[in-house]
């Protein structure tokens, strides 16, 4: 059986203690509290506080959670509440697209899927939720960085791998690319990512209208595409689901 890492325990009782707190807390009291040496105690204090999970007091020296810890939190609720609110939707547009459909959203330089709703047929799928996508190839990818500055950043800096024929990895072009997804309102990857895959996503806006999201709609060339180009009733579902869920989530209209 794999041992615990005793630092990372101690960590994490300090947080939970610092977190049950209604006041600042002392060096001796933490030390106290948790049955450490001052010197330990000081020494995980203050490696908390250079990563921001823990700030003190310049007047009174004393403790309490830091910024980062309200950040991570906040993203943690943002994709439950997407999530949440995007249930409905997602399955309904499963239902009438007849396709499989993804909601990602922006993860480390790549685009983590936190929902799958399976294509409405009896064919074996595996369920991708936890799996993360390219930004600069995929439609959910591409959505991101059009609409997200920090998710072009991010595409920019990452290594932008090519995937077949039809990927796009130059700078100039990938911004082009990022336009077109842009004056359109949605984004498309015909075989750029996989052979014989095409997928079409739109953005998810928030109650502040900041992109939050994407949700698009995957499958074959042949089910997706119609003479080469998307399937212009896929395309509008996927654009009206994504409104559906920004509206849900207090956007209002798009």
């Amino acid at each position: 059986m794999a041992r615990n890492i005793q630092s990372l325990e101690r960590a994490a009782a300090m947080l939970r203690l610092l977190a049950g707190g209604e006041r600042r807390l002392g060096l001796s009291e933490i030390a106290s509290a948790l049955d450490l040496a001052k010197g330990t105690a000081h020494g995980i204090l203050r490696t908390l506080q250079a990563e921001g999970f823990v700030e003190q007091d310049s007047a009174s020296g004393r403790y309490q959670l830091g910024a980062e810890l309200l950040r991570l939190g906040n993203s943690y609720l943002d994709v439950h509440e997407l999530r949440a609110r995007a249930l409905v939707w997602t399955d309904d547009l499963a239902r009438s697209s007849g396709e499989s459909v993804h909601l990602g959203v922006l993860h480390q330089q790549g685009v983590l899927i936190v929902h799958h709703v399976f294509r409405p047929d009896d064919s074996r799928q595996v369920l991708e939720v936890g799996a993360m996508q390219p930004l600069h190839s995929t439609a959910l990818g591409k959505v991101l960085a059009a609409y997200d500055p920090v998710a072009h950043n991010e595409a920019l800096e990452a290594e932008r791998k090519t995937f077949t024929v039809h990927t796009v990895t130059g700078t100039d072009d990938f911004e082009g690319v990022l336009d077109l997804t842009r004056a359109r309102g949605y984004g498309a990857d015909v075989e750029e990512t996989w052979e014989g895959i095409a997928s079409v996503a739109a953005p998810i806006h928030d109650r502040r209208r900041m992109p939050v999201g994407a949700v698009g709609v995957t499958g074959a060339v042949e089910r997706v595409c119609r003479d080469g180009e998307l399937r212009p009733e896929l395309i509008a579902a996927v654009r009206d689901c994504a409104r559906a869920v920004s509206r849900d989530l207090g956007a209002g209209r798009f």
